[in-house]
Protein backbone atom coordinates (compact mmCIF):
# COMPACT_ATOMS: atom_id res chain seq x y z
CA UNK A 1 0.00 0.00 0.00
CA UNK A 2 1.52 3.06 -0.42
CA UNK A 3 1.83 6.02 1.23
CA UNK A 4 -0.59 9.40 1.68
CA UNK A 5 2.10 11.30 0.02
CA UNK A 6 2.08 8.58 -2.84
CA UNK A 7 -1.66 9.12 -2.44
CA UNK A 8 -1.67 12.93 -3.04
CA UNK A 9 1.41 12.95 -5.63
CA UNK A 10 -0.83 10.30 -8.30
CA UNK A 11 -3.98 12.34 -7.04
CA UNK A 12 -2.57 15.73 -8.03
CA UNK A 13 -0.75 13.62 -11.20
CA UNK A 14 -4.50 12.49 -11.92
CA UNK A 15 -5.92 15.71 -11.93
CA UNK A 16 -2.73 17.44 -14.16
CA UNK A 17 -3.72 14.47 -16.41
CA UNK A 18 -7.42 15.24 -16.69
CA UNK A 19 -6.66 18.80 -17.20
CA UNK A 20 -4.25 17.81 -20.11
CA UNK A 21 -6.59 15.76 -21.68
CA UNK A 22 -9.54 18.17 -21.03
CA UNK A 23 -7.01 20.98 -23.44
CA UNK A 24 -6.09 18.18 -25.68
CA UNK A 25 -9.91 17.63 -26.50
CA UNK A 26 -11.61 21.35 -26.25
CA UNK A 27 -8.35 22.23 -29.48
CA UNK A 28 -9.81 18.89 -31.33
CA UNK A 29 -13.41 20.11 -31.26
CA UNK A 30 -12.63 23.56 -31.85
CA UNK A 31 -10.28 22.22 -35.09
CA UNK A 32 -13.21 20.04 -35.69
CA UNK A 33 -15.58 22.52 -36.25
CA UNK A 34 -13.71 25.12 -38.11
CA UNK A 35 -12.97 22.07 -40.45
CA UNK A 36 -16.68 21.95 -40.50
CA UNK A 37 -16.91 25.80 -41.06
CA UNK A 38 -14.23 25.87 -43.82
CA UNK A 39 -15.81 22.51 -45.59
CA UNK A 40 -19.00 23.90 -45.89
CA UNK A 41 -17.66 27.72 -47.06
CA UNK A 42 -15.66 25.70 -49.88
CA UNK A 43 -19.18 23.65 -50.82
CA UNK A 44 -21.03 27.09 -50.77
CA UNK A 45 -18.01 28.54 -53.34
CA UNK A 46 -17.80 24.92 -55.62
CA UNK A 47 -21.96 24.76 -55.68
CA UNK A 48 -21.74 28.07 -57.32
CA UNK A 49 -18.77 27.62 -59.65
CA UNK A 50 -20.88 24.26 -60.84
CA UNK A 51 -23.72 26.17 -61.13
CA UNK A 52 -22.23 29.16 -63.06
CA UNK A 53 -20.41 26.02 -65.51
CA UNK A 54 -24.16 24.26 -65.60
CA UNK A 55 -25.68 27.81 -66.68
CA UNK A 56 -23.76 28.22 -68.89
CA UNK A 57 -23.62 25.16 -70.52
CA UNK A 58 -27.57 24.63 -70.74
CA UNK A 59 -28.32 28.80 -72.46
CA UNK A 60 -25.20 30.28 -73.38
CA UNK A 61 -25.30 32.58 -70.46
CA UNK A 62 -23.69 33.81 -67.52
CA UNK A 63 -25.38 34.82 -64.33
CA UNK A 64 -24.57 38.80 -64.79
CA UNK A 65 -26.00 38.47 -68.61
CA UNK A 66 -29.36 36.93 -66.86
CA UNK A 67 -29.70 38.98 -64.72
CA UNK A 68 -29.35 41.84 -67.55
CA UNK A 69 -31.97 40.19 -69.48
CA UNK A 70 -34.16 40.33 -66.94
CA UNK A 71 -33.81 43.53 -65.89
CA UNK A 72 -34.46 44.98 -69.35
CA UNK A 73 -37.90 42.58 -69.57
CA UNK A 74 -39.16 44.13 -66.11
CA UNK A 75 -38.58 47.24 -67.58
CA UNK A 76 -41.97 45.88 -69.97
CA UNK A 77 -42.65 48.46 -72.30
CA UNK A 78 -40.89 51.30 -70.13
CA UNK A 79 -37.76 52.28 -71.79
CA UNK A 80 -34.52 51.34 -70.07
CA UNK A 81 -30.90 52.11 -70.08
CA UNK A 82 -27.58 50.58 -69.25
CA UNK A 83 -27.35 52.98 -66.41
CA UNK A 84 -30.64 51.89 -64.63
CA UNK A 85 -29.80 47.86 -65.71
CA UNK A 86 -26.75 48.72 -63.59
CA UNK A 87 -28.62 50.54 -61.06
CA UNK A 88 -30.93 47.52 -60.85
CA UNK A 89 -28.89 44.75 -60.83
CA UNK A 90 -26.42 46.53 -58.85
CA UNK A 91 -23.08 45.76 -60.93
CA UNK A 92 -20.79 48.44 -62.23
CA UNK A 93 -21.57 50.71 -65.49
CA UNK A 94 -18.32 49.68 -67.32
CA UNK A 95 -19.58 45.97 -66.12
CA UNK A 96 -22.50 46.23 -67.60
CA UNK A 97 -21.70 48.00 -70.53
CA UNK A 98 -19.52 44.88 -71.80
CA UNK A 99 -22.17 42.16 -70.80
CA UNK A 100 -24.57 44.82 -72.90
CA UNK A 101 -22.06 44.10 -75.89
CA UNK A 102 -22.16 40.75 -75.91
CA UNK A 103 -25.65 40.51 -75.42
CA UNK A 104 -26.19 42.47 -78.66
CA UNK A 105 -23.53 40.17 -80.77
CA UNK A 106 -25.53 37.20 -79.23
CA UNK A 107 -28.86 39.13 -80.65
CA UNK A 108 -30.30 38.74 -77.59
CA UNK A 109 -31.14 42.55 -76.77
CA UNK A 110 -31.28 45.46 -79.08
CA UNK A 111 -30.10 49.37 -78.43
CA UNK A 112 -32.45 52.03 -79.56
CA UNK A 113 -32.90 55.69 -79.48
CA UNK A 114 -36.90 55.59 -78.83
CA UNK A 115 -37.18 58.69 -76.87
CA UNK A 116 -37.91 62.35 -77.78
CA UNK A 117 -34.22 62.81 -76.39
CA UNK A 118 -32.03 61.03 -79.30
CA UNK A 119 -29.06 61.14 -77.04
CA UNK A 120 -30.63 58.40 -74.48
CA UNK A 121 -30.32 54.45 -76.25
CA UNK A 122 -32.91 52.22 -74.73
CA UNK A 123 -32.11 48.41 -74.27
CA UNK A 124 -35.25 45.92 -75.82
CA UNK A 125 -35.06 42.46 -75.63
CA UNK A 126 -35.15 40.13 -79.07
CA UNK A 127 -37.11 37.41 -79.32
CA UNK A 128 -34.15 35.12 -79.07
CA UNK A 129 -33.64 37.35 -75.77
CA UNK A 130 -36.81 36.28 -74.36
CA UNK A 131 -36.36 32.65 -75.19
CA UNK A 132 -33.18 32.29 -73.15
CA UNK A 133 -35.07 34.43 -69.78
CA UNK A 134 -37.31 31.02 -68.95
CA UNK A 135 -34.30 30.06 -67.41
CA UNK A 136 -34.11 29.66 -63.53
CA UNK A 137 -30.70 30.47 -61.35
CA UNK A 138 -29.66 29.15 -58.43
CA UNK A 139 -29.44 32.70 -57.36
CA UNK A 140 -33.30 32.85 -58.36
CA UNK A 141 -33.93 29.57 -55.95
CA UNK A 142 -31.92 30.47 -53.03
CA UNK A 143 -33.70 34.25 -52.95
CA UNK A 144 -37.18 32.28 -52.95
CA UNK A 145 -35.84 30.13 -50.13
CA UNK A 146 -34.11 33.23 -48.15
CA UNK A 147 -37.78 34.65 -48.31
CA UNK A 148 -39.30 31.76 -47.16
CA UNK A 149 -37.68 32.32 -43.55
CA UNK A 150 -38.83 34.42 -41.10
CA UNK A 151 -37.10 37.79 -40.75
CA UNK A 152 -35.63 36.37 -37.29
CA UNK A 153 -33.92 33.86 -39.29
CA UNK A 154 -33.05 35.35 -41.88
CA UNK A 155 -30.89 38.29 -39.96
CA UNK A 156 -29.07 35.28 -38.15
CA UNK A 157 -27.89 33.58 -41.44
CA UNK A 158 -26.87 37.54 -42.79
CA UNK A 159 -25.30 38.09 -38.96
CA UNK A 160 -23.43 34.95 -39.74
CA UNK A 161 -22.18 35.32 -43.40
CA UNK A 162 -21.29 39.32 -42.15
CA UNK A 163 -18.76 37.64 -39.41
CA UNK A 164 -17.20 34.88 -41.85
CA UNK A 165 -16.57 38.39 -44.27
CA UNK A 166 -15.47 39.97 -41.33
CA UNK A 167 -12.98 37.07 -40.61
CA UNK A 168 -10.99 36.46 -43.98
CA UNK A 169 -10.72 40.03 -44.18
CA UNK A 170 -12.88 40.81 -46.97
CA UNK A 171 -15.18 43.91 -45.55
CA UNK A 172 -13.63 45.88 -47.91
CA UNK A 173 -14.55 43.96 -50.89
CA UNK A 174 -17.36 45.50 -53.07
CA UNK A 175 -19.88 42.97 -54.41
CA UNK A 176 -22.99 42.48 -56.35
CA UNK A 177 -25.92 40.56 -55.15
CA UNK A 178 -25.06 37.74 -57.63
CA UNK A 179 -24.45 34.42 -56.96
CA UNK A 180 -21.65 33.94 -59.71
CA UNK A 181 -17.80 32.48 -59.37
CA UNK A 182 -15.05 35.11 -60.56
CA UNK A 183 -14.87 39.05 -61.18
CA UNK A 184 -17.93 40.20 -62.98
CA UNK A 185 -15.76 42.99 -64.95
CA UNK A 186 -12.96 40.56 -65.61
CA UNK A 187 -15.59 38.29 -67.12
CA UNK A 188 -17.42 41.23 -69.05
CA UNK A 189 -14.22 42.40 -70.61
CA UNK A 190 -12.94 38.52 -71.70
CA UNK A 191 -16.80 38.10 -73.30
Amino acid sequence: MGSSVDRKVTSSMDRSQAKSDATDVIPSVSVTTADDILRAIRRIVQGITIHSKQLYRQTGLTVPQLLCLRAIAEAGDEEITAAQVSRSIRIGPATVTGILDRLERSDLIRRERRSTDRRKISLVLTAKGKERLATRSLQDRLVSRVMALDESSRQNMLNGLEQVVEMIDASSIEAAPVLASGDLAKEALEE
